[in-house]
């Protein structure tokens, strides 16, 4: 007889990418350091007159006043670009090609050891689908395949914590709310987020960080990798 506390397997897992799949910080970091030596060679009167650090300052100041860019830091790069290469007195016309640029360093992403095992396992056993807030293309990535659905914030138009992006994402999966579990790393967009939407939510938390107990949130499940998700999901699902 099954103990009466176990439920049964979620139909479908929803991921966040960026810091749940892999680390994004220091990939940000090297992009901005391609596309800052692509302006160099192609438009070297933007990079004469900008440093990596001021058109980050300038995208920040665009921000500021355009918040409506927070849904979409590719489109906000390349509004920053456009006004950089207008102030240096650069074609406009070469942003597209710093931009393809900067996303293909952008998406030079190294997955954490544990996601593409921890993917294959989840083969067959449950729908695998994604939700970002982020720019990143799985298929450029290499992970397409392992996902059956992927919902981004920049093409929906909404973005997490927004209960519309995860039910979107349902949707597309064919799974209610109720049946899907949701992992990510972030506590209020990914954890508190889903959770507010219907899903159940387990918190990527690689960092070994207690911070769920300041910030008042409650995962499903506490997990440091894709090992301890899936024992977690033999341990308390029938």
């Amino acid at each position: 007889m099954k103990p009466f506390n176990r439920r049964p397997w979620p139909k479908a897992i929803l991921f966040d990418l960026d810091d749940t799949l892999w680390p994004i910080a220091p990939v940000i970091v090297q992009a901005e350091q391609t596309l800052f030596a692509w302006l160099a060679s192609n438009a070297p009167r933007v990079a004469e007159r900008f440093t990596i650090d001021s058109l980050r300052q300038a995208r920040l100041e665009l921000l500021a006043r355009r918040p409506e860019f927070q849904l979409d830091l590719g489109a906000l790069r390349r509004a920053g670009l456009v006004a950089a290469f207008e102030q240096a007195g650069e074609d406009a016309d070469k942003v597209e090609l710093a931009m393809t640029e900067f996303f293909a360093a952008r998406n030079a992403v190294i997955p954490y050891d544990d996601v593409l095992p921890g993917l294959l396992r989840l083969k067959g056993r449950v729908l695998v689908g994604s939700v970002t807030n982020g720019n990143a293309d799985l298929q450029t990535i290499g992970l397409a395949h392992h996902f059956h659905a992927s919902v981004a914030a920049p093409s929906f138009g909404r973005a997490k914590p927004d209960a519309a992006i995860f039910h979107a994402a349902c949707a597309a999966l064919g799974v209610a709310p109720a049946d899907t579990l949701h992992v990510g790393d972030d506590l209020l967009l990914d954890v508190h987020g889903a959770q507010r939407a219907g899903l159940r939510a387990a918190w990527m938390n690689r960092s070994a960080s207690r911070r769920h107990l300041d910030e008042g949130v409650q995962p499903d499940a506490i997990v440091a990798n894709m090992d301890q998700l899936l024992d977690w999901l033999k341990r308390e699902h029938a």
